[in-house]
């Protein structure tokens, strides 16, 4: 009987520790993490804090599972670009495009608060690192293709853009402009400088086509 209790239970327990990561997910982005407490968490989703804290023993515990789901679907993500896109730029400017969208629903704080949970703030580091070894393989495939400079170093561009999108999350140059607004400026204009004629070509229609469809949700 046990047993058969068991099996019962156990599809119960995943259904809602996959409810707790999503809407732990979605309140980290919208509040920032730190704002966001495991009571609020609980409420939430109409559970008790001890019935939280038997699936997720602590607040760092919980973010990483986070974490770790966002990038799951990034990964999921990629593929599926990838095996549908003809080309290599096509594959970047929908990642950018991805990463747009995200950066523009997630509280900056969200970016700001994440250093204090060392293990979760190394793991996105470590998940940083490798995903600039990809962009820059996507890049020399992009020569090869004929949409990228055959003359930049993309080692040294890459961690450029890397320092730029850092300090845009430490200034408060926001304050000026949209998080948004800075972003798409520090990508489009890097993608702008290494491509090639044929790379700005399609860069100037997605940037065109990306404007109107953002400019029409907003209507």
């Amino acid at each position: 009987m046990k047993t058969g209790d068991n099996m019962r239970e156990h599809p119960q327990r995943l259904e809602l520790r996959e409810r707790i990561i999503d809407t732990a997910l979605n309140s980290f982005a919208t509040h920032g993490i730190k704002s966001i407490t495991m009571d609020d968490i609980a409420a939430a989703l109409g559970i008790s804090k001890r019935t939280l804290y038997e699936v997720f023993s602590d607040k760092e515990t919980l973010l990483m599972e986070c974490l770790l789901k966002a990038q799951r679907e990034g990964d999921a993500y990629v593929k599926d670009v990838y095996e549908k896109a003809s080309n290599v730029l096509e594959v970047l400017l929908k990642l950018y495009q991805r990463s747009i969208e995200k950066f523009h629903n997630t509280n900056k704080k969200f970016f700001e608060d994440i250093k204090k949970y060392p293990k979760v703030y190394a793991e996105l580091m470590k998940r940083r690192n490798r995903d600039s070894e990809e962009t820059i393989a996507f890049f020399k495939l992009g020569i090869q293709q004929g949409y990228f400079r055959d003359d930049v170093n993309f080692t040294i561009v890459n961690l450029l853009v890397r320092e730029q999108l850092d300090l845009l999350m430490n200034t408060d140059l926001c304050k000026d402009h949209s998080f948004l607004e800075v972003y798409e400026s520090i990508m489009f204009t890097y993608l702008w400088g290494i491509s090639t004629e044929k790379g700005a070509r399609k860069l100037e229609e997605f940037i065109r086509e990306y404007r109107k469809d953002r400019q029409s949700n907003t209507e």
